[in-house]
């Protein structure tokens, strides 16, 4: 992530879904956890919803910037000698409170579950922590995660070697 400062942030995938246990065991390694399966999201490049966790005040703070990240900032993934190119077209914020909002985390579509994907999307996700707690708000889950997450949301937009 160029606009972040962000290079080589190594991307670990398990099979699983975004922010369970084994996800919360690589970023508390300083990685980026990519979730696959039916419940979690795809390999950089496949149609659907590539969704990449880490952590934004801890563990080494891989994503300590990026609810700065803007709209037409680039997500450069490298993976299998090729370099996926993705543009950030919109910002979410979910609860993890809310199934729904989870949901629209983790649909093929990123913010609408049930829709059928079409090309390959990005969802980069990261805790709201700093701001749940200036606003009060110091709930989390049995893993520690928070009650809200910064989602930035992209397509697909070039392939090329690496």
């Amino acid at each position: 992530m160029p606009a972040i400062g962000v290079y080589r942030l190594r991307v670990v995938p398990y099979r699983g879904t975004a922010d369970d246990r084994p996800g919360t065991r690589i970023q508390d390694r300083g990685d980026a956890a990519a979730p696959r399966g039916p419940r979690g999201g795809v390999a950089p490049g496949e149609v659907g919803n590539m969704v990449v966790t880490a952590h934004r005040t801890t563990a080494g703070r891989p994503f300590g910037q990026l609810p700065s990240v803007r709209v037409g900032d680039h997500v450069h993934v490298r993976s299998g000698g090729w370099v996926y190119d993705y543009r950030i077209t919109r910002t979410m914020r979910i609860s993890f409170r809310s199934e729904r909002d989870i949901a629209r985390q983790s649909a093929p579509v990123p913010g609408r579950p049930g829709v059928v994907a079409t090309r390959p999307m990005i969802t980069l996700s990261t805790c709201a922590t700093p701001e749940d707690h200036a606003a009060g708000n110091f709930w989390s889950d049995p893993l520690g995660n928070p009650e809200h997450r910064i989602d930035k949301v992209g397509v697909l937009v070039d392939v090329r070697p690496s």
